[in-house]
């Protein structure tokens, strides 16, 4: 692999004269983002859908969240393969974030001065002053939304750049020669390592590409990773039909000398009435599923005879189950209304890759749990708010019920989410605990070690009285002790284990 040198552009700041300038006096190669979206699109990605999609989070879908992955994927095969050819510069907005951990990588963002923008957009656009600052502001928040849906950091943080140039003082091929003489230290040389990780990133993305491609898994979410040659690829759970296609597909990928594909651990399955992505329990369930490397599949359990049940779903009759969502449709309105937040919080799973699907369950209870005890695997079950229309009193028996009823039933721990916290995640309270039950194991096995004759001496000959009734004052006390001590330590590891997220 040779040099790439990214520059991040705003608009109108000057950044492709900065780069092509760059690119002559280096003579490499010059890409433009436009001719990356050229490209993507002439590949069939709807770039379009998608940027509009990410600039407006209400219509990003689970499906969108493929074509992100479809779209990422081939930028970054598109970037790598053209790396291949020469040392290159890049420019648009966020090529360097294509490329992370690649150490070779040099990573510019060029800025300018606002009242040169605005004059250049006035000029350019044929708009007012107020007209040009208003579109600069419109599309400048439409780029900072891309840059975080797509890649979950700020377009502005100085912190993914090497280097930050400001054109408002610089000439620009001033600033060009200034970076050539960056471009060629030893920290932005290719190294074997970054080399590697530059064909492992390649080898990934390729793979990835391929599987979106293929009709066969292009409608299934899938993580991918290459190292040495070596492909893993994990799929969730609800997508295993698909497992024994994806050796089919890779079949003769450039560079694979073996492939692994594995199902991600587990699925959490959660049950509620209404969601919301930006509520606690959403966090503590995702929090859970990273840890356990598990899907999320979310059931919205709407109870019979109309209480509870959301408006669109009022014309159903009798138990009723429909899917939410079925992998990549063809461009479809997403105008529909969705006031149980059951869609936005699938969107949201897919956003950190751990949808494992949601759907609809209308009816009694028997019918909620005759849906939950299907073909997939769960290795827990929340309980979010449910019998919403009930009084407190009510709600926490019918609650308590559906536990008890899934539990035997599906033989997985069922939890309301108010227990998720207690029984998996660290708080203060285990902290606490922790801390209480640690300081009380030293404090026995200090007792112990500072006391060995006379804790000899009472096991072997007792209190010092005569009798049978000593020994089993013995055996009673070592009944009693060890148990403590084993209570105790218990109580520790499992609250470090929590801590350190390995439980």
């Amino acid at each position: 692999m040779t040099q790439i040198i990214c520059v991040s552009r705003g608009s109108l700041s000057r950044g492709r004269e900065l780069a092509e300038a760059l690119a002559r006096k280096l003579d490499y190669a010059v890409l433009s983002r436009e001719d990356l979206i050229e490209a993507a699109i002439d590949a069939g990605i709807r770039v379009g859908k998608l940027e509009t999609s990410m600039m407006n989070p209400r219509s990003f879908t689970e499906r969108l969240a493929r074509e992100r992955d479809h779209y990422l994927a081939f930028s970054t095969a598109y970037l790598c393969d053209r790396l291949r050819e020469g040392p290159l510069v890049y420019h648009g907005r966020t090529g360097h974030l294509l490329l992370r951990n690649i150490g070779h990588v040099l990573r510019v963002r060029v800025v300018a001065d606002e009242e040169y923008r605005i004059q250049a957009t006035m000029k350019s656009l044929g708009l007012d002053r107020a007209k040009a600052v208003r579109y600069l502001t419109d599309v400048e928040e439409d780029r900072r939304s891309w840059v975080r849906s797509m890649y979950g950091v700020s377009w502005e943080d100085a912190s993914q750049y090497d280097v930050v140039v400001n054109v408002e003082r610089m000439n620009v091929h001033n600033a060009a020669s200034a970076l050539v003489g960056m471009s060629q230290l030893p920290d932005f040389q290719p190294t074997p390592a970054s080399t590697r990780a530059m064909e492992d990133l390649r080898l990934s993305a390729t793979a990835r590409l391929r599987l979106a491609r293929d009709p066969r898994t292009g409608g299934c979410g899938f993580s991918v990773a290459a190292h040495g040659g070596l492909v893993t690829v994990t799929y969730l759970p609800h997508d295993q039909k698909v497992a024994d296609e994806i050796p089919r597909v890779l079949s003769g990928l450039e560079c694979m000398r073996e492939l692994r594909s594995t199902m991600a651990a587990t699925t959490i399955l959660w049950v509620q009435e209404s969601f919301d992505p930006a509520s606690e329990t959403f966090r503590e369930v995702v929090e859970i599923a990273q840890k356990w490397n598990a899907a999320v599949e979310l059931v919205q359990y709407a109870p019979a005879e109309g209480e509870g049940v959301p408006a669109e779903m009022g014309a159903v009759a009798g138990p009723t189950v429909r899917n939410a969502v079925a992998g990549i449709e063809e461009d479809v309105e997403e105008e529909t209304r969705d006031d149980s937040g059951l869609r936005s919080t699938l969107d949201a799973l897919a956003g950190v890759g751990k949808s494992g699907g949601g759907r609809y369950v209308h009816g009694e209870r028997r019918s909620l749990v005759a849906s939950c005890c299907g073909a997939v695997p769960h290795s827990l079950v929340v309980l979010g708010n449910l019998f919403q229309q009930k009084d407190p009193g009510a709600r926490t028996r019918l609650t308590r019920e559906l536990q008890e009823s899934l539990a035997s039933r599906m033989r997985v721990p069922v939890v309301t989410a108010d227990e998720l916290r207690k029984h998996y995640l660290f708080g203060g309270s285990d902290a606490i605990s922790m801390v209480g039950f640690l300081a009380l194991v030293v404090v026995l096995y200090v007792l112990v070690m500072t006391h060995q004759e006379a804790v000899l001496r009472f096991l072997l000959e007792g209190w010092g009285g005569e009798g049978a009734l000593q020994k089993y004052v013995v055996a009673a006390a070592v009944f009693v002790f060890v148990p403590i001590v084993a209570y105790a330590y218990g109580r520790v590891a499992r609250s470090v284990m929590k801590l350190i997220k390995m439980e």
